[in-house]
Parts: structure tokens; sequence; C-alpha cells
């Protein structure tokens, strides 16, 4: 089946405009505070129902825990091992609707567990099994027990001493950061208002109650005020700042502290060549020497290898992975893997912050609803929402909205319409197809879905800057995809830094000529040089 086609050509995101209407609008029903998948989802909800949104962004759309990911879409598996069926129900049916209504981004993706001993195979196949009849029609395919041989060749790159068979399970996998930035586009569209470098400063309140927001635009350090009743603040594991501003301004007129919510945890994920798993299916170990769950993922020709679990207190940008963390990959991944990766072939180290919910009774909440997120709601009206993962954004998002039309904060004239919107890029595309996901030359467009012909269009779309970065995708990311630096170019709108930090280095000079061409000003190349060096940083 195919979509109907839409042809909306690409709207675009000139800073200079977003900001003259930012000035210009008296009041916005909505000011969403984050710009990462949660905040972006909000957005999209309450747009796509004749909202007035704007979205206020401290750095780059996804430039935090939501560009970070393990790049998978699932229900969550082990889920299903500590009983939680209706959380697992619930995202597997989450997990069909993101691959329906974002296929250039999101694809199935096979998944084979390696068994040595001769009960992991029947007792993962059962597990996997029940899996599936959860997902019932949104299933992708069905659980396999296979023999030696076939695990074999499925996992070339797998261990073969001891190898006694498999288990093969589908899951998804996606493009997080493009994934976000699709959202953020489809909810411009929408008519939501999206601005990234713009730090919102502090809340405004008569008598007690939110009625605006402050903001900064960090580029020019330009003050902005936003009229609104209702703000979100979804910034993943800051929200306690905004929280704590918040608590202190109490109508009380008593300075109150409030409770952290978050428990931030760190995930690491180490990215090596593709030779070193040598397939297009995914390898899954469900526990490894310590009980951690090991992933060895084919993600736009390279192999991503993770994640750690370890708490964490910095909250840093740019976070830091841990010599014990590296170790620990390295260690499993030889395990499993026929050739052992060292730090010498690691092209690049990533860190993901991961907004983990201290569950206790805040202070003044009047309504908390909680899966894996949580939504709370504070006495002047500032509505919080953390936890969470990448599959459910989309129902996070629904819920934030009904508990600020339950409280009062919103008046909402339609209900959610983001079950069946296809994103920008999608309109026109297959449902259901398999869309192979590369970053070579004559493939790297492949993400751009129905803005393929735009993108065509530009100058230096056949001018190869890398594997999958043309001169063309540069100048479309500063025209269309709010793009204002090297970084935004080469870290999220494409993956390059993540991919392989050196090579993203050395092609940052031509990246920052042409950004200049497109945009003037400052491309930022020396910061960018700074972190391709911290992308390389192995303890």
């Amino acid at each position: 089946m195919t979509a109907p086609r839409i042809d909306t050509p690409p709207l675009p995101t000139k800073r200079q405009d977003l900001l003259a209407r930012l000035a210009a609008s008296p009041r916005f029903d909505l000011a969403v505070v984050g710009g990462g998948a949660t905040g972006l989802g909000v957005a999209l909800d309450a747009a796509a129902r004749g909202l007035s949104v704007v979205l206020v962004e401290a750095q780059d759309f996804a430039k935090g825990t939501s560009s970070r990911s393990t790049k998978l879409v699932h229900g969550g598996v082990r889920y299903l091992a500590q009983g939680n069926i209706s959380l697992v129900r619930e995202a597997l049916h989450e997990r069909s609707t993101l691959l329906h209504n974002a296929p250039h981004i999101a694809q199935p993706l096979a998944f084979v567990i390696p068994a040595y001993r001769w009960w992991e195979a029947p007792f993962y196949g059962v597990g996997l099994t029940v899996y599936d009849l959860l997902a019932g029609k949104a299933g992708l395919g069905k659980t396999e027990l296979l023999g030696r041989t076939k695990t074999l060749a499925m996992l070339p790159g797998a261990q073969p001493q001891g190898l006694r068979g498999g288990v093969k399970y589908w899951d998804g996998q996606f493009d997080d950061a493009r994934l976000a930035l699709a959202i953020g586009r489809t909810a411009a569209q929408h008519g939501a208002l999206l601005i990234n470098y713009c730090r919102a400063e502090r809340l405004c309140y008569t008598q007690g109650q939110i009625t605006g927001l402050e903001c900064t635009d960090t580029l020019t350090q330009t003050a902005y005020q936003i009229d609104t009743r209702c703000v979100v603040n979804a910034t993943g594991v800051w929200v306690d700042a905004l929280r704590e501003s918040d608590a202190a301004a109490n109508p009380s007129g008593h300075q109150v502290a409030a409770k952290p919510m978050v428990a931030p945890s760190q995930g690491v994920h180490l990215v090596v060549d593709r030779a070193f798993l040598d397939a297009d299916v995914a390898l899954m170990v469900p526990k490894t020497s310590d009980g951690r769950v090991l992933f060895a993922v084919p993600w736009l020709g390279k192999v991503v290898l993770g994640t750690t679990d370890t708490p964490c207190k910095d909250l840093a940008l740019e976070p830091t992975p841990l010599k014990e963390e590296v170790d620990f990959i390295l260690g499993e991944a030889a395990r499993y893997l026929r050739k052992a990766p060292t730090r010498a072939d690691v092209k690049s180290v990533w860190v993901g912050l991961r907004p983990l919910v201290k569950h206790h009774e805040d202070e003044g909440a009047t309504q908390t609803l909680s899966r894996e997120h949580t939504v709370i709601l504070s006495r002047s009206g500032l509505v919080t929402v953390t936890g969470g993962k990448w599959t459910t954004y989309r129902v996070m998002a629904e819920d934030v909205l009904s508990a600020c039309i339950e409280r009062g904060l919103l008046t909402s004239p339609a209900a959610s319409q983001t079950r069946e919107l296809r994103l920008v890029g999608a309109q026109g595309l297959a449902v259901g197809g398999r869309h192979t996901v590369s970053m070579g030359a004559a493939q790297g467009a492949h993400s751009y879905g129905d803005d393929g012909p735009t993108l065509a269009a530009i100058a230096g779309a056949q001018r190869w800057l890398a594997p999958g970065l043309s001169e063309a995708m540069v100048r479309f990311a500063a025209r269309y995809e709010y793009a204002t630096c090297v970084e935004d170019v080469l870290a999220r709108r494409n993956r390059l830094l993540f991919l392989d930090a050196r090579n993203a280095a050395d092609v940052a000079p031509a990246v920052a000529r042409i950004l200049g061409e497109e945009l003037g000003g400052d491309t930022q190349l020396a910061e960018f040089l700074q972190i391709s060096a911290h992308f390389l940083n192995l303890p």
C-alpha cells in the first residue's frame, strides 16, 4: 500500500524569520521547553490539534539524550521478563505506529541471540514467542529457533567456538536525531514555531500562576517574552533545574525546594567497522557476565556496540565514558564476536544520559501518570515530563496534553491526531516497506523520503564530501532543517560524527565553507573540532 502523495514543499527555517515571528506573536496556547524527543512530540501533538505552539531549545534539537540512543525501536523484552505486560503491549503498538509514520527513518530489523548453552535457545524462544503474541497484528515477523549452521549464516561475525544455535526475533531500528528533526518539521508544518539555541531563562507569574516565559537567543543574546498559561518542561535529565526555579517562586512566599525527579544514568556506545559483525541483522546478548544486555547493531554502514547503564551526577552536554564502561563493552564483544574489537578499532564513542525517574510524592503535585515516564504539575501550573523512551514518545505527548487539559491549562479543539499522522518525508512512501539504510554515496539521500526531489535540485547534489554526505545535504540542512553550525550538520542532520569522528573532523572545513555561503557568520568550526576529538577520546 502506498500513501497518497502530498506535494508539500519543505518549509524554510531561516533563523531571522523565526525570531521575527517570535517577537511578533502576542500569545501562544502552549510553550514547550526542550527540543528532544519528548518536547518535539508534545509540540507536534498540540500543533496537530490546532493549538498555537512555541518550542525553545537551549542547544540544538536532539543535542542530548535523543541523539545518543542505541537506535532501536522496541517493545522492551526486558519488561516482559519483569511481568510488565501492559507496558510491553503499549510499546509494541507504538513500535508499529512509529514504523508506519516514518518508514524512511525507521525500519524493521532482525535480531539473533546466539546460544552457547543447551537451554538458551528454547528458553529465550519461549519468551520471544510471547513477545510475538503480545504484538499481535503489529508484529514484524515470527520468532524462529536456529541451528548452529543457520545462526552462523546470519551472523558470520559471531564467535563459532561453543555455539549451539540461536533465536531470531524482530524489533525496529531508526536514526534517532533525524526522527527528532522530522517530528519537529512536521510540527512546524502544522503551525508550531520551533527555535533552537534559544534558552529559557525564567518563568513569569501572575498571582502565583504561570503566565509566560522569558528566553534568550544565545547566538545574538537577544531577549524575548513568551505569553502563555501553559509551559511544559521537557528537558530530560535537566528537568529539575526549571522545577527548582518554579518551586522558588512558590505563591506562599516561602522558598520551597523541589525534590529531584531524575536519577541520571549514562549509556556508552562504541562504533566499529561493519566487518566485525558482517551481517544485516543485530546480535543481542540478553545476559552478559554481570547480567547486563549487550547489542551489536548494524547501523548506517557501521556497527554500534553497547550499552552500559551507570549512575552519574555530572550532567555534561558531552558526557565522558568511564574506563570500566569501555572495558566492559570491549570485553563482552570479545566473548561473542569472532574477531575481538580493540580500542584502536573504535571509530567513535558517544554517551547518552538517561532520565530515570525517582518515584516519590512531590509536594504540590496534582497528577502523576507513570508508565516508564512521569508527568507532574506544580501548584503554579508548570507541567514537567521526564523518563520514558524513544519508542513511546507519542503516547508520552498524549499524556502530557491530557494532564494540561485536565488541569484547565489548555482547551483542545480536537483529540490527538498523531496516531495516523505521517511525518515529513513519509507521505508518499509505501506502508510496511523494509527500507535499507545505507551511507553509500548512491543511497545517501534515503532518509529524506519525499524531500528527495528538493534535495536533488540543490547545487552539489552529486558532489560527495564523505560517504553519505553531499554538498547539497549541507545546503538543505541550512535552508530547511534549522542547522546553524558545523556540529548541527555533522552530528545530527548527518550522522558522520557518530559513525567516524576522524572522518567528520576531516570534512568539517568543507562543511564550514558551505554553511558560510548559506548562512554567513561564525559556523563554529573550531568548536566542532574539539567535539570530534571528544568522540575519539577513549579512557
